[in-house]
């Protein structure tokens, strides 16, 4: 089954009753708001691919931003944050002897979820900075009970001695910033590039290491 299916079972599983229509509506919205991105896409446009008239969207949602949030609120709760969290903790849950090897881990999980839930991630990461109500949902469902983990994790390797005293928040931005930055760029902005994923993430880890790390 593929990811897109996975959250189209979530959608239409949900507690709310939905006419087939609204399935319809609700499919294809997924389709091509994950495609070509919220501001781009016209409710005519998602009309045309469920094949019901432009007005049985609006009957059903009173706008376009109503659609969006009826796909990512449940997606976030009950498809994203689940798997986000289980996959995490297995990195998190790992003690790794020294922080370059759990952030060597780190990587190379997200990497894999990445390619496994890129639609969702691709429509999270377009339209979180313009909605507050999406930017609340990820803050609630994944980033808070993530930095909480991390936290332990990061004083953990501040006691070994192996991360020089800076405020355990300010590890936890920079490693994050550095990470996610490097993911966003290799499979959301430029996936067509050359890649060494390798080399890749051994200079990234090179680079946080060399900004945290207590010197031996």
């Amino acid at each position: 089954m593929t990811e897109q299916n996975d959250m189209l079972d979530i959608l239409l599983n949900s507690d709310e009753k939905l006419t087939e229509k609204q399935q319809k509506i609700l499919e294809a919205a997924l389709e091509i708001f994950a495609k070509k991105g919220y501001s781009a896409t016209s409710t005519s446009e998602i009309a045309k691919k469920a094949g019901v008239a432009e007005g049985t969207i609006f009957r059903h949602y009173k706008t376009k931003k109503d659609l969006l949030l009826s796909i990512i609120a449940p997606t976030m709760a009950k498809l994203i944050a689940p798997f986000v969290m289980r996959d995490i903790n297995k990195v998190l849950n790992t003690k790794h002897e020294k922080y370059e090897d759990f952030l060597k881990a780190m990587i190379l999980n997200r990497q894999a979820f990445l390619r496994e839930n890129m639609s969702a991630f691709r429509i999270l990461i377009q339209e979180i900075p313009f909605h507050p109500e999406l930017k609340e949902q990820f803050k609630e469902h994944i980033a808070e009970k993530v930095f909480h983990r991390f936290q332990h994790l990061v004083n953990f390797y501040k006691e070994k001695g192996q991360i020089i005293e800076l405020p355990t928040e300010v590890v936890i931005r920079f490693t994050a910033s550095s990470v996610f930055g490097y993911l966003l760029i290799r499979h959301i902005f430029l996936p067509e590039a050359k890649w060494d994923d390798e080399k890749e993430i051994e200079m990234t880890v090179h680079m946080i290491m060399n900004g945290i790390g207590a010197q031996e």
